[in-house]
């Protein structure tokens, strides 16, 4: 194919309208087939000299017109003719916690065979992220990525400057919302620091019976100081007693009083706890109290049933899905509940 594409540097038609028609003209003519294997946007660009970019933008719409596919990790295919091709969504997580799951399951439900997903995790490393947007940029219908990093300014200026290069109508933002990102993206997202309060806000009666609010954290998380303040505000408003603890001690289990934890109910904390709250002879939902910040489905077998205060991860998926089945971006926020059970 390289050499029977002829570019006329001195024609007024751009450089990729024209790489566009004659790849368009050759396929018409059945010289190109269906499979037919293009060369990559760095081979082609090298042979016609020309940018990567210019390539780049030339695939980007023979695509959209439905005349080639991408095929992750192998380049770019004719496409059959007349074939409704799949849309491409890579999901970009931070990683795949039990809560990640049931967003993704929700989302794969409610998407079905419309879509092929591809599923990368960048661990809140922004070289990572960097990494898998600079490979992936042509390559997919829509991006969503949770913007999970650590809240410095220099990061999130960093990853801010690397999701612009992401076109407005392909990105989708989950679980946060970088509000310093402009444009018509799409979000779903939680507000941590005034979900917690509302959520808290709902079991305030129950909590009143206690005689002090416990809360189990690591100051290392990334939104421990948003959910640390709305605990704090929750507390003074309501005259509530509260402790802050960053490990479970003997000391600290006392009873009539209520434990939050705002790690994952897989976190030794929680398991310490529990096991520390058995040697006193302590019974969870009697003589102590429990709370899990986040849902998750095991919640409704720990302790016979954790209460939690979570966002709706199942809805968020869904929320999701319906933006790229609709081609209607927007920004969402998610619910935000507290889920009472045995535990409190």
């Amino acid at each position: 194919m390289l050499k029977k594409l002829k570019l006329n540097l001195e024609s007024q038609i751009p450089v990729y309208k024209q790489v566009i028609s004659q790849i368009e003209q050759l396929i018409q003519d059945g010289i190109y087939t269906e499979n037919y294997l293009l060369p990559s946007m760095n081979e082609l660009a090298a042979t016609l000299e020309i940018s990567k970019e210019t390539v780049k933008k030339a695939y980007s719409i023979l695509r959209n017109k439905g005349y080639i596919n991408a095929r992750q990790g192998k380049g770019f295919y004719v496409a059959a003719p007349n074939a409704t091709a799949k849309l491409n969504v890579l999901l970009l997580f931070d990683k795949l916690s039990h809560y990640k799951q049931v967003l993704f399951n929700s989302f794969s439900e409610e998407i079905g065979d419309v879509a092929e997903v591809t599923i990368r995790l960048h661990n809140q490393n922004v070289d990572l992220l960097e990494y898998y947007i600079d490979e992936n940029l042509d390559l997919f219908d829509y991006y969503v990525i949770t913007p999970h990093f650590p809240l410095d300014s220099a990061t999130q200026k960093r990853v801010a400057k690397i999701l612009s290069r992401i076109p407005n109508r392909k990105l989708i933002m989950v679980d946060r919302w970088m509000q310093e990102l402009t444009g018509n993206y799409g979000v779903v997202y939680q507000d941590f620091e005034n979900d917690a309060y509302e959520g808290l806000q709902c079991g305030l009666q129950k909590i009143k019976t206690h005689k002090k609010f416990n809360v189990v954290t690591l100051p290392s998380s990334l939104y421990h100081n948003s959910i640390s303040r709305a605990i704090e505000r929750f507390c003074s408003d309501n005259q509530i007693d509260v402790e802050f603890h960053t490990q479970i001690t003997p000391e600290i289990i006392r009873a009539k009083e209520v434990y939050l934890i705002l790690n994952s109910q897989y976190d030794l904390g929680l398991i310490e706890l529990i096991r520390r709250a058995r040697e006193l002879k302590y019974k969870v939902g009697r003589d102590i109290s429990i709370i899990s910040y986040n849902e998750s489905p095991i919640n409704e077998i720990i302790l016979n049933g954790l209460t939690s205060i979570s966002t709706d991860f199942h809805q968020m998926g869904v929320l999701v899905a319906r933006m790229i089945l609709d081609k209607r971006l927007s920004k969402v926020k998610c619910d935000f509940h507290m889920i009472r059970r045995n535990s409190f």
